[in-house]
């Protein structure tokens, strides 16, 4: 009891030293009160000042020699985030909070606002220390090849925004007295308002959670979103927003909690599988199709790919229309070799002996259902290449053999009539 009346009293001659000096040298009472005041208020700046320069120097010297001798990254980027810079404020405003009482001792008003507006920035003053560090954490886990495809700026901002209602309910409690309880429990009725404000954040957010628990899209994936308009890879994924780099260099937002509520196509068991789809037709106009006699046959030997083909089937045909006695003045008569059939057999022998596709994954050549143009060819097969500009080459390679084969088999492709056509 007696130290603490005598820090009083040793308090209260600090806080009137100014308006002792001024009493004393004939100045008024009233204007020796804010004299003290606006004095001791330079006073305490210029010590607090100096009290933020000589630690804000000491934690930068010390952090950087500490980063230099750790050979982890998370102090370089806690660094490169300003969070030492921000721990520098902290016993400065402690000392600027602890020395409001002396320098307002006279106003009792000016000190409670003064003693508010310390509260505050004490408030924003750990926001921003908790960004930093939040902020740290996320770049340092992108870092990490583990965590570098998952939507870590989603978490990030989910704690931020609890970190802000946080930070502003405590500021709004500090401005109005209030109870921090008591405002939760007015919150509580507004909310309603609170949810209609907030939707696409928490939307967004269980959509985050969703689409990293079963993990259907990751930072990287190449996906198809026609609603959108997307069509690329994924660069970012937040609380409210998907960026996707289309292959045009544009950059397409979607909300992130379209994910989970419409269709996307995410083509990252294409890239995982090892082969690239090709699905691409040739038409054949039906009138170039005929059956094969045998001096067409015999012409068709001579290209090696089908050469043994076309003679163990010629054996087994004659062998089968000798056993059925086929009439073969008539050509339908019996069976016959197509020219489209022995054409569709040397595409798949070709795919089969084609280096830059998957032979592993499906590979067909298959005949399609005819159309107002003719019969469609199709090549259903996957190449070895996934990167894109390898596998048009592969695609092109192989339908530009195909298109300069076909006129082997005297079958033709379909082309829409022109001016110049003699048809």
């Amino acid at each position: 009891m007696y130290f603490c009346a005598n820090f009083q009293i040793v308090q209260f001659n600090i806080s009137h030293f100014i308006y002792d000096y001024l009493l004393e040298l004939g100045v008024a009472e009233n204007l020796a009160r804010y004299l003290n005041s606006a004095g001791l208020l330079i006073i305490t700046t210029l010590v607090v000042f100096l009290i933020f320069v000589i630690g804000r120097r000491i934690i930068r010297v010390v952090s950087i020699r500490f980063a230099r001798l750790t050979k982890t990254s998370f102090d370089d980027i806690v660094i490169t985030n300003r969070l030492p810079r921000y721990l520098a404020y902290i016993i400065p405003l402690i000392v600027w909070i602890e020395f409001l009482p002396l320098v307002f001792t006279d106003f009792q008003y000016a000190e409670n606002m003064a003693m508010k507006i310390g509260y505050i920035l004490g408030v924003v003053l750990v926001l921003y220390i908790v960004k930093a560090l939040l902020f740290s954490i996320r770049d340092y886990l992108k870092r990490q090849a583990q965590f570098r495809d998952k939507p870590i700026d989603s978490y990030i901002q989910v704690f931020m925004i609890f970190a802000w209602i946080g930070g502003l309910t405590t500021i709004f409690a500090i401005m109005t007295d209030t109870s921090i309880w008591k405002f939760f429990t007015a919150l509580g009725a507004a909310s309603a308002v609170i949810l209609l404000i907030f939707k696409d954040s928490i939307l967004g957010f269980v959509a985050s959670i969703q689409v990293s628990i079963n993990d259907m899209v990751r930072i990287g994936d190449w996906i198809s979103f026609e609603k959108y308009g997307a069509d690329g890879d994924v660069i970012e994924i937040n609380l409210a927003t998907v960026k996707v780099q289309n292959w045009d260099k544009t950059i397409t937002t979607i909300p992130t909690y379209a994910l989970i509520s419409d269709s996307f196509k995410n083509w990252r068991g294409m890239k995982e599988s090892g082969g690239r789809r090709i699905k691409r037709a040739l038409i054949v106009k039906q009138k170039s199709i005929k059956y094969l006699n045998e001096n067409e046959i015999e012409q068709l030997k001579r290209i090696q790919l089908i050469s043994k083909y076309l003679e163990h089937m010629s054996q087994k045909i004659e062998g089968y229309n000798q056993q059925h006695e086929a009439d073969k003045s008539l050509a339908i008569n019996g069976r016959n070799l197509t020219n489209i059939g022995v054409f569709r057999k040397y595409v798949q022998t070709y795919l089969e002996k084609h280096s830059a596709l998957n032979q592993n994954m499906t590979l067909m050549t298959r005949q399609l259902a005819p159309t107002s143009q003719g019969i469609p060819i199709e090549i259903y097969t996957f190449s070895r290449d996934i990167r894109w500009q390898n596998y048009e080459y592969i695609m092109a390679d192989i339908f530009d053999h195909l298109l300069a084969a076909i006129p082997y088999f005297d079958l033709e492709i379909f082309e829409l009539p022109s001016s110049f056509s003699q048809e």
